[in-house]
């Protein structure tokens, strides 16, 4: 056997933690003690947590006092340098992230150790529900061109960076992804646009003498982790009725379709919605009418859980105006 030592590794969990309250996408957030927000993170303890999950379950309760619903893991996180410090020789620390939905939780979470904050703090050039985000435009796009024509040919990408500034921000006739969250994140990391980046002491950022304010910075690879996160709900809608876990038991359409176009960050034709939500039959009326809406009375409506067991995708595969 080798005499070499080997670094040992440490497992943690996080989770990205989602509600949806007064039209707005939340995650929960919970800052350090360098200031930063960050995901809710603890380590596994193979004696105490019989799985990850359970684990993840256990010490979200006890530190936020939250009781999770639905949660489902999103991927391994491992890479050197974004979670270690310089200069680090202790154990290398390997988080697996999950993605865990949620109601909005009535009065303070447990001893104020965490809060909610919108997800488009983090990510700005991903909110289209109004219009495309002048940030795109303004800081992003002259950034990410300048940084793509400096590419030199050795490149052993199979995409070129051009082109993937072109597919990934929807440039020169190319439709935007909505689900390319993580993409997006990535190309921006790479190219040095954003904290992290420098942070991490990528070449890329450390050459720059400034960068844009291109939205707000979280601990270690959180934002990377948030940024996953996003793109698996956003692609979920689609193909399973996960949006019916963010609403209350009885909802009326308007707050449906505000929930998937906060989710999405996309703005969607109201007639179209309401007619795809009849064809795909997730929801059914509850008889009883809301008079909480402002205006005219709306109909109460509720998931249709039988459609579980009639088609194996059921989803709402939403078409935006743009």
């Amino acid at each position: 056997m080798s005499d070499t030592q080997l670094t040992p590794i440490e497992i943690g969990l996080t989770a990205a933690i989602v509600a949806i309250e007064d039209h707005e996408p939340l995650i929960l957030t919970a800052r350090g003690a360098d200031g930063l927000a960050g995901l809710p993170f603890g380590p596994f303890d193979a004696v105490s947590h019989r799985t990850f999950e359970m684990g993840l379950r256990a010490w979200v309760e006890q530190q936020a006092g939250l009781r999770l619903g639905y949660v489902e893991q999103l991927y391994t996180f491992g890479d050197r340098g974004r979670h270690a410090e310089a200069g680090d020789t202790g154990a290398h620390m390997v988080s697996i992230g999950y993605l865990a939905l949620t109601r909005p939780v009535d009065g303070e979470l447990a001893a104020n150790a965490a809060s909610f904050a919108p997800w488009y703090r983090f990510f700005p050039w991903e909110d289209w529900r109004e219009q495309p985000p002048e940030i795109i435009a303004r800081d992003i796009i002259p950034a990410l061109t300048k940084w793509a024509e400096e590419e030199t040919p050795e490149t052993t990408r199979a995409l070129p960076r051009k082109d993937r500034v072109r597919f990934y921000f929807g440039l020169d006739g190319a439709p935007w992804d909505e689900e390319r969250v993580l993409d997006r994140y990535e190309l921006l990391y790479e190219a040095g646009l954003i904290e992290e980046a420098r942070r991490d002491g990528r070449p890329a950022a450390l050459a720059r003498k400034s960068l844009p304010p291109l939205g707000t910075s979280m601990r270690f690879d959180h934002r990377r982790i948030l940024a996953t996160a996003i793109a698996r709900l956003r692609a979920k809608l689609k193909y399973r009725p996960v949006v019916f876990e963010l609403l209350p038991a009885e909802f009326t359409l308007t707050e449906l379709q505000h929930t998937v176009e906060a989710i999405s960050g996309r703005h969607l034709h109201k007639q179209n919605f309401r007619r795809l939500v009849e064809m795909e039959a997730l929801v059914e009326p509850t008889g009883v009418m809301s008079t909480q809406t402002g205006g005219r009375p709306a109909a109460l409506y509720r998931f249709r859980r039988e459609v579980l067991q009639e088609r194996p995708a059921p989803g709402l595969r939403v078409r935006s105006r743009r």
